[in-house]
């Protein structure tokens, strides 16, 4: 069985790793898309603009119907770069109605939106899964996320020790595991987490996947 590797900038090169590639569309680029490998699409809140939304929702619209497009996203909201927060909650808004209507996960980036994120989870009654990436906050506030209905995926905090990632593997039992944009494999992430977890890596392999396929068209 495969590591999986939930969410990552980087084609995959690793034997023995599924690994999701996530691409931040824009209308350029969409003819480009990889057919076979699973990957995710999204408009990132860096780089979506509110003034060309329509177009850009044409062309993801047009892509995330591929089968081998697994997630929308990495889209969300960012506090501290891209539009301002108000034109970002439109633009997550149209991915979220994509989502629900493909019946596709979405992979959230969010940086000191939280509040706003669960508002609008709530606000629109989202039915498909909500997995915020790169997870790295305290234990307290990953269990209201997860309280809420979200998902949570980690990356490179679960190598530290003590970290609200860390901890929540070690009180948690469905997540996922992610290298993002890191320079790090897959394996060494599970390896940590198997160690939290007190099970081989063959065992949290199992569980991840049994996890994905729940939620994976």
């Amino acid at each position: 069985m495969d590591f999986l590797d939930i969410h990552t900038h980087k084609a995959a090169t690793e034997p023995g790793v599924t690994s999701i590639q996530s691409l931040s569309l824009t209308s350029d680029i969409f003819l480009a898309m990889p057919k076979t490998k699973p990957i995710s699409v999204g408009l990132h809140p860096w780089f979506a603009k509110v003034d060309q939304l329509a177009l850009q929702m044409k062309y993801l619209t047009v892509v995330a119907n591929q089968l081998n497009v697994k997630q929308i996203g990495e889209c969300g909201l960012d506090r501290l770069r891209g539009e301002k927060l108000e034109n970002q909650i439109i633009i997550l808004e149209k991915q979220i109605e994509l989502a629900e209507k493909l019946n596709k996960p979405l992979i959230l980036h969010c940086v000191k939106c939280f509040s706003e994120l669960i508002a609008l989870k709530d606000r629109l009654s989202v039915k498909v899964p909500m997995i915020i990436h790169g997870f790295n906050k305290n234990e307290a506030f990953g269990r209201q996320l997860l309280s809420k209905g979200f998902l949570l995926s980690f990356g490179t905090a679960a190598l530290k020790e003590n970290s609200g990632a860390s901890k929540l593997i070690q009180s948690t039992d469905s997540f996922f595991l992610e290298t993002d944009d890191a320079d790090v494999s897959i394996k060494d992430i599970y390896s940590a987490a198997a160690i939290l977890k007190k099970c081989t890596v063959d065992e949290l392999k199992a569980r991840i996947f049994t996890d994905w396929k729940r939620l994976s068209v």
